[in-house]
């Protein structure tokens, strides 16, 4: 049985999605990573564990730019969090 037509987004949307999520959402699990860097005192643990974390969040960042309808404001948000991130992670000075 297929799907309604109004469940359903068009393509420039659904091509904005995939972006947002594969794209847009790598280069905000990276811009957290960064910023969480300039936490002192987790040193290592955070190179260790990064790896694993940067990669579980990138899927949360997925599965969330999917959920949304809008493509637009998928990658708005996701633009604007990490510019934020980025401004913590290489303001100067330590936390």
């Amino acid at each position: 049985m297929p799907a309604k037509d109004k469940y359903l987004s068009s393509t420039g949307q659904r091509t904005l999605k995939i972006t947002a999520g594969l794209f847009g959402g790598y280069m905000l699990s990276t811009a957290i990573h960064l910023a969480m860097a300039r936490i002192p005192d987790l040193g290592l643990n955070l190179l260790v564990s990064g790896a694993f974390f940067g990669f579980l969040l990138w899927t949360i960042f997925m599965v969330v730019a999917f959920l949304a309808t809008n493509g637009w404001r998928v990658w708005g948000y996701y633009i604007l969090l990490t510019l934020i991130m980025l401004l913590i992670a290489y303001q100067g000075g330590t936390l």
